[in-house]
């Protein structure tokens, strides 16, 4: 079994971390003025994120029901984008190597990557105590 028991944790943690980048005061800006809409297709479990990256906010809508054609569409295992999230996944090797699967720009994919990185610290935060369970099992 991966990490993520079902959908709804993906979107309790991943897109919660998501919402936590909005009000930080270092991830915010630099992630809303990406001005981009990415699509984030999980898979074990499956789960969908439309993420848009703009001002005057971060937007998360979960499930498939965005209207709105992405620029970036990201498809991965949960098990990965936990990995990724937590600093402890390379998602250019991911691409790379066939892990990761990527539909848009390139260039766009490539250049949101650096500014995740100020969500990895929020990320572990909201994992943490999941973990602390895992361990206890």
């Amino acid at each position: 079994m991966g990490y993520f028991a079902d959908s709804q944790e993906v979107y309790r943690y991943i897109g919660q971390a998501f919402r936590l980048a909005q009000e930080d005061a270092q991830a915010g800006p630099k992630l809303r003025a990406a001005n981009v809409k990415v699509r984030l297709d999980f898979t074990d479990p499956q789960a969908t994120l439309n993420v848009r990256f703009a001002e005057p906010e971060i937007q998360v809508i979960e499930g498939g029901n965005d209207t709105e054609q992405p620029d970036i569409l990201l498809r991965m295992s949960a098990d990965n984008a936990d990995k990724f999230w937590r600093g402890e996944y390379n998602a250019a090797l991911g691409l790379a190597k066939g892990e990761v699967k990527a539909r848009g720009p390139v260039s766009k994919v490539l250049r949101l990557l650096p500014l995740a990185k100020p969500v990895f610290p929020l990320y572990r935060t909201l994992v943490a105590e999941k973990d602390a369970r895992k361990s206890a099992q």
